[in-house]
């Protein structure tokens, strides 16, 4: 194989690695969120936008507010997962680029002037950072969850702002019996890569 990454690695991050469904009792612990923030901060977003938002739902109140905007399906593992994040869009990111792109302060005037730019560029990058988070998730050992089902307006009306837009719920923590289902094929690399 041509990749920098040592199989063991590959396997955990990607070819063994599964969305779970449900959890060991084990906590997921600050530090280790952290550890997966300070590790996934680094992927590429354009114009290093940050727009990716996280809440962290630990307590029993809060989880029973979560729980009751859940699709019907999704309930019960969001209900006895360790730790359940919800994974946002600030749509109003672009305050933090003359910091964060020092090199092109005046970006956020140029290009994110508009709110439905700003909204458009929010969520692409938001999701990309998602995408990363899970993937930090596999890497501290933990099992995600993802999920996009769920009333996207009722959980940002409790957990966020009209300047946040909530992208998916992930539950995280290690996963317990029957986590999750077999593996769905893919389409090949013939599939979906051409050359011109």
């Amino acid at each position: 194989m041509s990749l920098a990454l040592d199989s063991a690695a590959q396997d955990l991050l990607f070819r063994e690695a599964r969305t779970a469904n449900t959890f060991t009792d084990e906590p997921v612990s600050e530090e280790q969120v952290q550890a997966i923030y300070d590790l996934v901060k680094f992927g590429p977003t354009a114009f290093n936008q940050t727009p990716l938002r996280i809440v962290l739902v630990r307590s029993a109140e809060a989880r029973e507010r979560l729980v009751a905007h859940m699709a019907e399906g999704n309930r019960a593992k969001t209900a006895t997962a360790p730790l359940v994040a919800i994974l946002a869009a600030d749509n109003e990111f672009h305050e933090e680029l003359p910091t964060l792109f020092p090199a092109f302060p005046q970006a956020k005037d140029v290009f994110f002037s508009e709110r439905p730019a700003r909204e458009n560029a929010a969520g692409l990058n938001a999701a990309l950072q998602a995408a990363y988070f899970i993937v930090g998730v596999r890497a501290a050992g933990l099992a995600a969850g993802p999920m996009t089902g769920f009333d996207g307006a009722a959980i940002q009306k409790e957990f966020l702002d009209g300047d946040h837009t909530p992208l998916m719920v992930v539950n995280i923590g290690k996963p317990g019996e029957d986590a999750s289902y077999p593996r769905s094929p893919r389409l090949s690399y013939d599939e979906v890569v051409t050359t011109v």
